[in-house]
């Protein structure tokens, strides 16, 4: 009946198939037909989630390929037939290896349609054009990606070609050539650290009291914009006093809000012409002349990202354009950004792990949940490798609003005891910790009484594991922003997880109360 109408059919093995569940199952059933107007549908969803190997893939004759679908997910231990109608994420949001997918795919000779098959409880509920930028940023990440694994797996010599081309020229030569043409993308080495964080607020009185009593020093005003700058050590603090343009003057546009991120690149034109390529939307600020220009585009959930020139001795040249033009260092020990929590809205979560990923060469790493009075708080982390870049997006509870749920910057410093006592004496606001959570450390870590007894006194948190040892503190929270002081030792690399419900269920009480 198809050949009779030109029709193709494409026969696809389901996941969860009570006779055909195996793509090789499947098409050897398509070669024992033997129908010219009869082939394979490969879906990347109904390989990966049963964990088949995708190299036989390149066996298989290419004429009788005739679709190729992917989706990536998480990997949930679930039944596969609610996994895949529930969880289906574009490529980049989820854990699957695609790339290795698609290149055995590519390597097996095909060069048909690549097409999206996504399902998920997000989507039915989203902007369809926002989608669609999503979409389309997924498959660019997924070409480049795939021709990444395939300079990595292939032959490095072949006929004269090249595995694909990069935007404004070919890759380097001695690369086999395959049928399917794969573009990549500028390239860009990860962040070498955080260059400042900008803190948006119209009242800027509170604010200001707390860097204060952090220990962060003044440097003046912007000479032609209504910003401050705040520095201690090489963290920067940059308070912006204009209102948002979509700002509605309630309590909840004008109090403080983290609005923008500056991180260190080897090469600010370069990022930003590989953001642009991803389809970021450019978030240009008017400059003067004699003033620095950043790159900048906006994240999903709205916080403006800056591609700012890195320097070998971590100062910044845009400094000089506040106050007297000399970067002070502040009152407080030397400090760095340690990372940064952005609440994010559910319906863009899974977008902006693919924009991180794919804009910023962070690497997601594994996510936690964790408890809260409002309900399970999903967090994941974003890093560089050296983690002189930790970015944590939190997904905000459906039923607070991300305007309304706290984020907050964490600042490193090399003694963290001394640094309470001085932000102490200060007057600084700390997050009172009940007497309870001491005595859960004391059960559960069996601390020196009189260790134990300085971080109840300094309303300080720690934690340990078999690399090291964290402490920390938070402020109390101004408008939706708070922040934190933490002292890595040894190879410590998390972020106090266990110590977070405690966390939050003050700032929860505190927030019922004011």
């Amino acid at each position: 009946l198809a050949g009779d109408h030109g029709v193709k059919v494409a026969y696809e093995a389901l996941a969860w198939g009570k006779y055909v569940s195996d793509y090789e199952h499947a098409h050897k059933l398509v070669e024992a037909v033997d129908h010219p107007n009869l082939g394979t549908c490969l879906d990347s969803f109904h390989i990966l989630s049963r964990n088949w190997d995708t190299a036989p893939i390149e066996a298989f004759n290419s004429e009788k390929i005739f679709f190729v679908q992917v989706a990536d997910a998480p990997k949930l231990s679930m039944d596969v037939l609610s996994w895949s109608r529930h969880f289906r994420v574009f490529p980049g949001e989820g854990q699957f290896e695609l790339a290795k997918f698609m290149g055995h795919v590519v390597r097996a000779g095909y060069t048909g349609p690549v097409s999206l098959e996504i399902f998920n409880d997000v989507f039915r509920q989203s902007d369809v054009e926002r989608t669609a930028v999503d979409a389309m940023r997924s498959l660019i990440w997924l070409e480049e990606q795939s021709a990444k694994w395939l300079d990595a797996n292939s032959p490095a010599l072949a006929e004269a070609g090249t595995v694909g081309t990069q935007a404004g020229g070919p890759t380097a030569p001695g690369r086999r050539r395959y049928p399917m043409e794969l573009a990549t993308l500028p390239q860009v080495a990860e962040p070498a650290g955080y260059n400042f964080a900008e803190v948006r607020a119209a009242d800027t009185k509170g604010l200001e009291t707390v860097l204060g009593q952090l220990g962060f020093e003044f440097n003046g005003r912007h000479r032609t914009k209504d910003v401050q700058l705040w520095t201690m050590g090489h963290a920067r603090v940059i308070i912006n006093e204009a209102a948002p343009a979509d700002a509605d003057n309630t309590a909840e546009d004008t109090s403080p809000a983290i609005a923008a991120l500056g991180f260190d690149v080897d090469s600010p034109v370069i990022a930003s012409a590989r953001a642009q390529q991803l389809k970021a939307p450019a978030v240009p600020r008017k400059s003067q002349a004699n003033e620095e220009v950043f790159q900048g585009f906006a994240a999903p959930d709205s916080t403006e990202i800056f591609l700012c020139q890195g320097t070998s001795d971590g100062t910044a040249a845009w400094t000089s354009e506040f106050g007297e033009g000399l970067e002070r260092p502040g009152a407080g020990a030397p400090a760095v950004i340690d990372h940064v929590n952005l609440a994010q809205p559910w319906q863009h979560f899974d977008e902006a792990v693919l924009f991180y990923t794919s804009a910023l060469a962070l690497e997601p790493q594994p996510f936690a949940e964790v408890p809260s009075p409002t309900g399970l708080v999903r967090s994941q982390v974003m890093a560089t490798g050296d983690r002189a870049v930790r970015l944590v997006l939190n997904l905000a509870p459906l039923n607070q609003q991300r305007k309304t749920y706290q984020e907050h910057i964490a600042f490193a410093v090399d003694d963290l005891v001394a640094t309470a006592r001085d932000c102490k004496a200060r007057g600084l606001e700390f997050l009172e910790i009940p007497a309870n959570y001491y005595e859960d450390l004391d059960a559960r870590f069996g601390l020196a009484p009189d260790f134990l007894a300085t971080l109840q006194e300094l309303n300080l948190l720690y934690d340990r594991d078999a690399d090291g040892e964290f402490l920390h503190f938070y402020t109390a929270t101004v408008g939706s922003v708070f922040f934190e002081m933490v002292e890595r030792r040894g190879a410590y690399d998390g972020y106090g997880a266990p110590n977070a419900p405690v966390r939050h269920a003050v700032q929860y009480d505190h927030l019922q109360h004011r």
